[in-house]
């Protein structure tokens, strides 16, 4: 795929603003479509990861339709797709709550190729796939975070934090999802820069940049 680095995101598809930046991109939904977003998620996605990476290029895998649905082996193939086109780190706005062996495999696959992973983890509940597996860099949403900003949480089921909001700050659609966009802009944006040495030095790259350390405080 060239010098250009370039951003796995399987989601619901690439809105017509980034369009120039968007060079592959294929539908596990619509297999004779053109990827387009149809929901709006993909779109607050892209535009979260553009914002922290301006010099990146997409590659898209849409693996939701006009609803927030998919399973685990249209995902695990996106994922597989996305790795041989050579996508240097892969956001995974998304969960499944089941282990899903095809799911896991894929995931096992990528991180072996050197792939970064960053998928959304919940707050609360349950964790969900594939933040849950071994390898994948699991963030949730952090209120204290800005666009721009993340926190170095490490706790059992997140690993970092970052803002919540899409670029245009619209509320009604903050969540995990919004801080596993923003923290991959990040990531794209430390190996765009030259950050080399992989999944490690990534890690350590925004444990030791993170504008907040642990979970938040709050009064009682």
């Amino acid at each position: 795929m060239g010098e250009a680095l370039w951003v796995g995101v399987v989601d619901s598809g690439w809105p017509s603003v980034l369009q120039h930046r968007v060079a592959l991109a294929r539908s596990w939904v619509w297999p004779d479509g053109d990827a387009r977003d149809r929901n709006g998620h993909g779109s607050r996605t892209l535009q979260a990861i553009a914002t922290g990476a301006p010099g990146v290029r997409f590659a898209v895998a849409q693996v939701f339709g006009e609803a927030l649905r998919t399973d685990g082996d249209r995902v695990a193939q996106a994922l597989d797709w996305l790795v041989e086109q050579g996508a240097a780190v892969v956001n995974l706005s998304l969960g499944v709550r089941r282990d899903h062996a095809p799911l896991r495999a894929a995931c096992e696959r990528a991180l072996a190729q050197g792939c970064v992973l960053i998928a959304s983890t919940p707050a609360r509940g349950e964790p969900v796939f594939p933040a849950a597996y071994p390898g994948v860099i699991r963030v949730m949403g952090d209120a204290r975070c800005a666009t721009g900003q993340h926190s170095a949480l490490l706790l059992p089921h997140a690993d970092f934090g970052a803002c919540v909001l899409p670029p245009d700050g619209d509320r009604a659609h903050a969540g995990a999802s919004l801080g596993s966009a923003h923290l991959s802009g990040r990531v794209a944006a430390l190996l765009a820069g030259g950050l080399a040495g992989g999944r490690e030095a990534v890690w350590q790259a925004l444990v030791a940049s993170a504008d907040f350390h642990g979970p938040e405080r709050r009064n009682r």
